[in-house]
């Protein structure tokens, strides 16, 4: 996990739907959560409505397995005009708590969205 200490934006248990023909999560379905935790934090940032439109890079470390409970970290890394790029990682907890794993991380970029849905300049960050 990262070196900061903070809570997961979303913490999640997959269920058995979610699981392909060899026994792990889809990576779609991991993919997803990303995406919605990675979207609160923009959003934040952004303070109103943000869209995904890229994901700069993606690594599948370790297979996320159906017992296993999931927390999604996310923050800000770069900022810019109109677009962020969130780092988004992933952490198993498994075997009823006792070890964790992070399964995967990426860097997803969303874009600012003004009220027809076209990019808009980010706010000023808080000083």
């Amino acid at each position: 996990m990262t070196d900061k200490i903070r809570d997961p934006i979303l913490r999640v248990v997959p269920r058995p739907a979610d699981i392909n023909a060899n026994g792990h999560i889809f990576g779609g379905w991991v993919l997803s959560q990303m995406d919605i935790a990675g979207g609160i934090v923009a959003a934040e940032v952004a303070q109103g409505a943000v869209a995904t439109v890229a994901i700069e890079s993606m690594e599948f470390i370790a297979p996320i397995l159906l017992r296993d409970v999931i927390s999604v970290y996310a923050h800000l890394e770069k900022r810019g005009r109109t677009s962020m790029g969130i780092r988004i990682e992933v952490v198993a907890t498994r075997d009823g708590g006792k070890t964790q794993e992070k399964v995967t991380e990426g860097l997803f970029t969303f874009v600012a969205l003004d009220e027809n849905h076209r990019p808009r300049p980010l706010p000023e960050p808080a000083a």
